[in-house]
């Protein structure tokens, strides 16, 4: 009796071992999970803010983008210098460009002088059109979705006047305004 009695003893002794480490593997298994999840948790907030520095990036290379900028055709080089004419010739050839940049909405609002009509989009003579170029406030060379995320700059918005027969550079505060 004495071996049957041991023998079960022994068996009872390898169940609890076996309960025992599979108990601590859940425990550990467990652990791990929280400490992965803990560690994820900030990821999403983190790739907000890379994706917004970049747009910050972006819109200051798109406003001294060959494209956009003044170059050298006032004068000298100019930083932050969008060249109205280009921009507005741009415009009707922007469905080309419309996967060149990883925007869903460019547009340009003159911030000074500005007009107090101009104050929302809905008032259909301040957005620019060849018939109203240049007295016009919102320029919009990319129309796509208008919603979600929008960066801005500040620009000089500069084009080529008349006054009696001379030419003069004008140049006018703008917004820069890039939608992703």
């Amino acid at each position: 009796m004495r071996n049957v009695n041991s023998g079960k003893k022994g068996q009872v002794k390898i169940q609890q071992m076996a309960f025992m480490i599979v108990t601590l593997t859940i425990f550990f298994i467990l652990v791990g999970l929280f400490a992965l999840s803990y560690s994820y948790s900030g990821l999403k907030s983190s790739k907000a803010a890379l994706d917004e520095k970049n747009a910050m990036l972006l819109v200051s290379k798109l406003a001294n983008s060959p494209e956009f900028s003044c170059e050298g055709s006032f004068g000298n080089e100019k930083v932050s210098c969008v060249d109205f004419d280009k921009v507005m010739s741009l415009k009707s050839s922007s469905s080309k460009y419309e996967t060149f940049w990883d925007f869903k909405d460019i547009e340009i609002r003159k911030i000074y002088p500005s007009t107090n009509d101009c104050d929302n989009e809905k008032n259909i003579k301040c957005v620019c059109t060849e018939q109203n170029y240049p007295n016009c406030q919102i320029l919009k060379v990319l129309s796509g979705n208008s919603t979600g995320n929008d960066v801005s700059t500040f620009v000089s918005l500069c084009r080529k006047e008349s006054f009696h027969g001379t030419f003069y550079d004008k140049c006018e505060l703008a917004k820069l305004i890039v939608r992703f």
